[in-house]
């Protein structure tokens, strides 16, 4: 019986990698995103929402260089590192790629030119695009058209605001 307990050991750690993995990149995700999704905190459903984008983007990048990966003996341990890092909440990998990554390039996606596609643009999305959209209206429509349109909106907020007879003090 000893060997056979001894025999088991060694399959366990020459396998640890394909045993391992799965628990670790699949099983305790499951569990801590439903748990995310029971909580009220938006931090966790940050956290597991970018692992399972980056764990989409792993398994691309593995089915795509499938036959180039078979060549490097290090990759199932580097992937599980890798993902050790993004899971295990002492490091909190996730969080970390979304808030210097993902984020910044959602915010200012300008500043990386390859991902950059011009958005639709929306006419009243700033200030700056209210007053071209206003001056724009007075050239076609005119001055009083504007103080009427402005007026009529005025009403219907139930307000009685006048911008010629409004008086800042």
């Amino acid at each position: 019986m000893g060997s056979g307990a001894g025999n088991f050991l060694m399959v366990l750690l020459k396998n640890f990698d394909v045993l391992a993995g799965p628990v670790i990149s699949l099983v305790y995700p499951l569990y801590a995103s439903v748990k995310a999704i029971e909580s009220k905190s938006p931090i966790d459903d940050q956290q597991w929402l970018t692992y399972w984008v980056l764990y989409s983007l792993i398994t691309l990048f593995e089915l795509t260089f499938a036959k180039l990966l078979e060549w490097i003996p290090i990759w199932p341990y580097a992937k599980l590192i890798v993902t050790c890092w993004l899971v295990l909440p002492y490091f909190s990998g996730a969080s970390y790629v979304y808030e210097h990554y993902v984020r910044p390039l959602f915010l200012n996606p300008q500043t990386i030119n390859i991902w950059y596609v011009p958005k639709k643009k929306d006419t009243f999305a700033k200030p700056d695009d209210i007053l071209t959209a206003a001056e724009k209206y007075i050239r076609e429509n005119g001055t009083q058209e504007f103080e009427n349109l402005i007026h009529r909106a005025d009403k219907s907020r139930g307000g009685d605001y006048h911008p010629m007879y409004h008086e800042t003090y």
